[in-house]
């Protein structure tokens, strides 16, 4: 049974390994689709508090994994979701950095980061709104994601000050 667990453990983490381009947000959809959808190892307050957790704790934004795993299996899920998420890519990496620097500059190489760029927005917004979907905060909290999404892209606010106007938003709606 310990082992089934694991072997689970790393038979999701280890392919979302490769689609963390963009960083580990971009793959936050996913691991909720397997984490509370598939293989029930969390709720989705459960996945919330997780990846508030994951946020607020310094590290990697890939923690989220690390706090999945412990709840799926464990201390040792814990280990194996981390080692699962961070070791297939970073072979892959290695392995072709010396290729990327040999061609650096080639069409192939620009065409390839070119196509990289939109791919890794979509998946950190596809993120973004299973974050919110998950969060249920409902007409509120999509709006705020909303005003606050556009007001960053078009002016030199300070994101931390969007953060306290939300949480303004937010106390006043359910005051």
């Amino acid at each position: 049974m310990r082992f089934a667990q694991l072997l689970e453990v790393v038979l999701v983490f280890a392919p979302l390994s490769f689609l963390t381009v963009g960083g580990g947000q971009s793959i936050v959809a996913d691991i909720h689709r397997q984490s509370v959808d598939v293989y029930g190892w969390v709720t989705n307050p459960q996945f919330m508090d997780l990846y508030a957790l994951s946020r607020i704790i310094p590290g990697p934004g890939a923690l989220l994994v690390t706090l999945v795993g412990w709840q799926a299996a464990g201390l040792a899920g814990a280990l194996v979701a981390s080692a699962a998420i961070f070791i297939p890519s970073s072979l892959l990496v290695y392995a072709l950095a010396h290729l990327w620097t040999r061609f650096k500059g080639t069409r192939c190489i620009r065409a390839i980061e070119a196509g990289l760029v939109p791919v890794a927005a979509g998946m950190v917004l596809a993120a973004s709104c299973t974050v919110l979907r998950a969060a249920e905060g409902g007409a509120w909290a999509w709006g705020v994601a909303a005003a606050s999404t556009l007001t960053l892209m078009y002016t030199r606010l300070s994101p931390f000050l969007m953060l306290g106007i939300g949480a303004l938003v937010f106390l006043v709606a359910l005051g």
